[in-house]
């Protein structure tokens, strides 16, 4: 492997990094001559990795204007959001038949990482949740259906940035323990309903159907003045 590419893969993990742990909000410009300053890297790894990111739905780059954290739309998130449960019911389903017990090792370490930063760091709680994720989606063995999860569960992160109200670590937390017991049993069914359920709080979080602003909570604000 070159020093091109290394250079590359660690300045794409780093930016993805700070997107995921919303340190870089939707909607910010990501210059390439600042990124290369900052990482002392040339305009050319900067943009390698850009186009990485961009492939994977978290950057949108604007013609004559350059790369931007990407925004994405209510509309794209519920479909996002959609294709992101049949393919976690489906990780579910494999993993059923065919996890090992060093998998079982290997999620429940993990677990035990979210729950060492429950009710400390938002941020990094958020990363370590959509990390479950796509650590249960390797242990399928299946590498073109791990793709896909790693990528909805990316891109969930940047629409929980947008949309979400809150993020409950000790929710997630224990519904990732309770998912792991139902695949160790062997209850597809039950693992199945835990995991819909999951991602349809956590969708619920995101405020993804749009409400009608009311004429009284409009009008509140202009009250209040007329109070003074």
């Amino acid at each position: 492997m070159s020093d091109q590419t290394t250079l590359t893969d660690a300045v794409h993990t780093l930016l993805k990094r700070a997107i995921i742990e919303q340190a870089l909000k939707p909607g910010m410009r990501l210059p390439e001559d600042t990124v290369g300053e900052q990482f002392g890297v040339s305009r050319t790894i900067v943009r390698h990795a850009l186009v990485r990111l961009q492939n994977e739905g978290l950057v949108v780059t604007r013609r004559n204007r350059g790369a931007f954290v990407a925004e994405p739309s209510l509309e794209e998130a519920k479909q996002i959001f959609e294709v992101r449960r049949a393919l976690e019911r489906e990780v579910i389903r494999i993993l059923v038949e065919r996890l090992p017990d060093s998998g079982f090792d290997q999620l429940e370490a993990h677990v035990r990482s979210e729950q060492s930063v429950k009710g400390k760091d938002g941020p990094v709680s958020i990363r370590l949740a959509g990390e479950f994720h796509t650590l249960l989606a390797e242990l399928t063995g299946n590498a073109v259906l791990s793709r896909y999860v790693s990528e909805v569960v990316l891109r969930c992160s940047l629409i929980m940035a947008m949309y979400a109200r809150t993020h409950s670590s000790d929710c997630a937390v224990d519904e990732h323990s309770q998912i792991i017991e139902a695949i160790r049993t062997g209850d597809a069914d039950r693992a199945m309903t835990l995991m819909d359920h999951h991602l349809g709080a956590v969708a619920g979080r995101a405020e993804l159907e749009k409400k009608p602003d009311s004429v009284s909570s409009i009008l509140s604000h202009y009250g209040k003045e007329l109070a003074q």
